[in-house]
């Protein structure tokens, strides 16, 4: 189900639009969005399976990265009466490191439930406390309570500094090597970790963190079923999505947000924690609503609860202590759950606490470029592992964000022709030429009127066989203003060249109805390589002439098919085994 079905419903079945939805609707971060409408199981399951794969693309983590050793650093161990506090260094990747606390209740005996506790953005990180967000006070509270949590950097802040908070280009891109993939990563990791640990009980683990870190747990709890039990605080919305670099990664919420993402929770027990001032002050009347719509579908509606905070953006008192009521009863099961409160605390000195205080990173640690390169090499071993045709185009797929539309509408008169798909509202303008015999697709990357120019195109013509030109998007009459300046433009909206690839599916899906027979798709120039990658993307085959100097490097990749992903999804070499060469 697509965002743009729900607010194209206005759209008369089979009509092609004036002009192109891809330009006149340009969602970002500040968009309102509301919850599409589920009416059975297997409808959300099935949207379930595809937002999981949308995650995991955007983030870099299809195919996951290898699984290293953690090689665990804990240390510097504080005890107070009853918890104790200490400083721990993890590798996720080889030579990158992870810093946090671990902090560990004193004077119980047994495993305990674990909690993984990502921070948000705080002026001192995990360390921040606070009337407004206190990490040590939650995890000290929390340990007292029987719990162990594991608090954790987001990158860029504290102990985990191999790279900035904000970091990457293009060329970063096209690998998914950016901060909220590597985050991420790190959130999967951390629960590694605490399932590692002999005091714990590694299948009773928890996560909870506000506005930054509420993104990453309800993101981590949409691809990690080891969460059990998820507190994102202040952060579900259906207004803004997330503000920071590290809550937006291309692709992850085209067709969209996190209201979905959150309801992947279920029906796993979920508390929404949100507040009058920010931006999740509709929760109770809207999200709420609409997440319990998906709990209510496996019969378990009183497993997803919210609370709404009378205060500014926070995870202050009031909040912490709905969380520990709602971990009580659904993590330690405790009948007394409701009598849960926050106790106070002994705050330690800041240099106490950091794993990196007078001490530097083990060696072997990486600098970013290392770390770069690294990514990348891990991205082609992965890729060049799979022997599953099948395996390489779903991630050429997903990477190019293509579909097979279930239809394609089309408008005009004579030569002049439009396409369209209904559910999307995009326009291609094109050029037909009936005829019989196999029909040829021509496309140009300056549209339609060069296209049929091409050697191909003239031929197909002199010899009476059904050509279709199209105006690729962004080429000749399909050349629009386009907003490309929206707030995290790319994470709500596709790539120019990720929507020509599509274009040239949605038309060789037109004219596989239109003229039945063997497709040839001719591409020439830039256009070589969009055809190229949509017919390596194609349930159908087609016949490829044209050709293009292309050897499929970063570079060539910025300047003739700029796709976030594409080069961790297998680039060049997996469209060419693909399409036979």
């Amino acid at each position: 189900m697509r965002w743009a079905a729900v607010l194209l419903a206005g759209l008369a079945g089979g009509q092609v639009p004036a002009a192109d939805s891809r330009n006149t609707r340009i969602p970002d971060t500040n968009t309102a969005f509301a919850m599409p409408k589920f009416t059975s199981l297997a409808q959300w399951e099935a949207r379930k399976k595809q937002l999981r794969e949308q995650i995991l693309t955007a983030a870099g983590l299809d195919p996951m990265p290898t699984r290293s050793p953690l090689n665990a650093e804990i240390f510097g161990r504080i005890e107070n009466k009853d918890y104790s506090i200490e400083k721990v260094l993890i590798q996720t990747l080889p030579g990158y490191y992870l810093g946090g606390n671990l902090y560990r209740p004193l004077g119980k005996s047994g495993r305990f439930p674990g909690v993984v506790s990502p921070h948000g953005h705080w002026v001192y990180g995990r360390l921040e406390h606070a009337a407004q967000g206190s990490i040590p006070a939650r995890c000290i509270n929390l340990a007292r309570q029987g719990y162990v949590v594991f608090a954790y950097d987001m990158v860029g802040y504290n102990d985990t500094v191999q790279t900035g908070h904000g970091f990457g280009g293009k060329a970063e891109a096209l690998w998914s090597f950016h901060p909220l993939g590597l985050q991420t990563w790190n959130s999967i990791r951390a629960v590694d970790f605490v399932q590692s640990l002999p005091d714990v009980d590694p299948d009773n683990i928890a996560a909870t963190g506000a506005s930054g870190g509420g993104t990453q747990t309800f993101l981590l709890a949409a691809i990690d079923d080891r969460v059990k039990v998820a507190a994102p605080v202040n952060m579900i919305s259906g207004i803004m999505q997330g503000g920071s670099v590290c809550e937006n990664a291309p692709g992850l919420r085209v067709d969209a947000i996190n209201v979905e993402f959150g309801a992947m929770m279920a029906p796993r027990p979920m508390l929404m924690v949100s507040a009058t001032g920010d931006w999740t002050k509709n929760t109770l009347e809207q999200e709420f609503p609409a997440t319990r719509g998906i709990y209510e579908l496996f019969d378990r509606a009183s497993l997803v609860e919210a609370v709404r905070i009378d205060a500014p953006h926070n995870y202050n008192k009031d909040s912490r202590e709905a969380v520990y009521r709602f971990f009580a009863k659904h993590v330690k099961k405790d009948p007394d759950w409701a009598t849960y409160k926050e106790q106070n605390i002994r705050l330690e000195k800041l240099q106490d606490m950091l794993a990196l205080h007078n001490r530097s990173l083990p060696t072997g640690a990486l600098k970013y470029d290392a770390l770069f390169a690294q990514w990348k090499r891990d991205s082609e071993a992965k890729v060049n592992a799979i022997s599953s045709r099948d395996e390489r185009r779903r991630l050429l797929r997903a990477a190019i964000g293509a579909e097979w539309p279930d239809q394609v509408s089309s408008a005009g008169e004579g030569e002049s022709l439009a396409l369209s798909r209904p559910a999307v509202g995009d326009r291609i303008p094109a050029v037909w030429i009936a005829g019989k015999g196999d029909p040829l697709l021509a496309v140009h990357p300056e549209g339609a009127a060069a296209a049929r120019k091409m050697p191909e195109a003239a031929r197909a013509i002199a010899a009476g066989r059904p050509v279709l030109l199209i105006d690729a998007f962004q080429t000749g009459r399909a050349e629009a203003p386009r907003n490309r300046r929206a707030s995290h433009f790319l994470t709500f909206n596709r790539s120019d060249d990720q929507a020509r690839a599509q274009d040239i599916l949605t038309a060789v899906r037109w004219l596989g109805g239109k003229a039945p027979g063997q497709i040839e798709v001719a591409g020439t120039g830039k256009a070589a390589v969009w055809c190229r990658f949509a017919a390596a993307v194609a349930p159908v085959g087609v016949k490829l002439t044209g050709s293009a100097q292309f050897g499929g490097t970063d570079a060539e990749m910025e300047d003739q098919f700029f796709v976030p992903g594409i080069q961790r999804a297998g680039g060049w070499k997996s469209a060419l085994m693909l399409t036979g060469r």
